[in-house]
C-alpha cells in the first residue's frame, strides 16, 4: 500500500512528491524499513512511524526553508526499521541549517547520539544502521547535499539518469584504496546489485579501516576520492538545473540483475515533463508493471524534486495517498 501524503508547499521554487511502499509485485518483505522526511516551506512535515505516514508542524521552522530525505533502515530483526524511524525523528528535531558546516555538525552529533541509544541492544542483534540521502533547502541558496549509505540521488532529464551520489559499498572502498579502476567500479556498483554496505548512519564505517567497523562517519571528499569521482563528494552545495528532475531513492529501485539497464529506462518517463507526483507514480508503475530481469523483493521509497519556473503559481497541489495531485 502506498504511504505518502501532506499538502507540501514548496512553491514558487519546487514541486515535491514522495511515496514509500513495502515493495512491488507478488513477493514483498514483511515490513517497510524505509523512511522519508519532508519539511516544507511552512514547517509542515511528514515521515513514517510504524510504517504509516505521520504529519506534524515543526515549531519555529523558518518560512521558505525546506528539508528532504530518504532513509533505508538495515539490520533485519536488529531494529533496521526502528533505526530509520529514530533518524527520521531526529531530522524533524534538528534545526534548519544554512551551511554545510552547520549541517555536518548537527548530523555528526545526531549520529553519535543514536549510536549510543542503540548500543544497549547491539550485543544481541548487531548495531543497526540506515542510509541517509538528504537535501537541505535554505532560502536563497543552492540545496545542500548530505549522503551516507547506498541510497542515491539522481538527476533526470529526457535523455539521461545521472547519479549524483557515490554508493558506500565495498567496491567504493576498493576504489579509495586504488584497487579498482573507473570501469570496474562502475560495473560493480551500477552494473549489478549486491546487498552490501561499507557505511551507514548509526552503523559506522568500514572505509577508515576495512578490518573493523569504526564508530564515526567517513566523508568522501576530493581529497580521498579517485580523480574520476572527485566531482561527487558526499557533502556539497548542489546547483539544480531548471530542465531536470531530482530523484532521491532507496536501492529497491535497482535491486535486479542489470540495474544500469533498468535505470536507463527512467528518462522516458519525463517525456512530457510531468509534475513530481506523476513522475513518482510512473516510477512505481514501471517496476510493478514492467519489472526488470531478476528483480528482488525490497522496500521502495522515491522522492522527486522538480525546480519550478519562477512564474509558477504559488499554490502547491495537495498530494493524495497514491502520490497523485488533487
Amino acid at each position: 500500500m502506498p504511504a505518502t501524503l501532506a499538502d507540501f508547499r514548496f512553491a514558487p521554487h519546487f514541486d515535491v512528491a514522495v511515496a514509500s511502499r513495502v515493495g512491488a509485485g507478488p513477493t514483498t518483505r514483511s515490513e517497510n524499513q524505509d523512511n522519508f522526511v519532508v519539511i516544507d516551506f511552512d514547517g509542515r512535515a511528514c515521515h513514517l512511524h510504524d510504517q504509516q505516514p505521520a504529519t506534524t508542524l515543526v515549531a519555529g521552522w523558518p518560512v521558505g526553508h525546506g528539508r528532504l530525505a530518504v532513509l533505508d533502515g538495515m539490520g533485519g530483526h536488529g531494529h533496521g526499521r526502528e533505526a530509520a524511524e529514530a533518524l527520521a525523528a531526529g531530522l524533524l528535531a534538528m534545526p534548519p541549517c544554512a551551511s554545510l558546516d552547520a549541517l555536518t555538525a548537527h548530523l555528526d552529533a545526531l549520529h553519535a547520539a543514536l549510536q549510543a541509544r542503540f548500543a544497549v541492544d547491539a550485543g544481541k542483534t548487531g548495531r543497526p544502521g540506515t542510509t541517509l540521502t538528504l537535501l537541505e533547502l535554505p532560502p536563497g541558496g543552492a540545496p545542500l547535499l548530505y549522503h551516507v549509505g547506498d541510497s542515491r540521488l539522481y538527476e533526470l532529464d529526457a535523455k539521461l539518469a545521472t547519479p549524483l551520489t557515490i554508493d558506500h559499498v565495498p567496491a567504493t572502498g576498493a576504489a579509495l584504496a586504488g584497487r579498482l579502476g573507473e570501469a570496474d567500479w562502475w560495473r560493480e556498483v551500477h552494473g549489478r546489485h549486491a546487498p552490501q554496505i561499507a557505511q551507514a548512519f548509526i552503523l559506522g564505517n568500514a572505509f577508515a579501516d576495512p578490518a573493523r567497523l569504526s564508530d564515526g562517519l567517513f566523508a568522501l571528499t576530493p581529497a580521498n576520492l579517485p580523480c574520476w569521482l572527485t566531482h561527487l563528494p558526499d557533502r556539497r552545495a548542489l546547483p539544480l538545473r531548471a530542465d531536470a528532475a531530482y530523484l532521491l531513492a532507496t536501492d529497491g529501485f535497482w535491486s535486479c540483475a542489470h540495474p544500469d539497464a533498468f535505470v536507463a529506462r527512467w528518462p522516458a518517463l519525463l517525456a512530457d515533463a510531468p509534475p513530481a507526483a506523476t513522475l513518482v507514480e510512473r516510477l512505481f508503475g514501471l517496476l510493478e508493471n514492467d519489472p526488470p530481469q531478476g528483480v528482488q523483493p525490497d522496500n521502495l521509497t522515491a522522492l522527486v524534486l522538480r525546480p519550478l519556473p519562477r512564474h509558477a503559481d504559488e499554490t502547491a497541489l495537495p498530494l493524495q495517498e497514491d502520490g497523485t495531485s488533487s
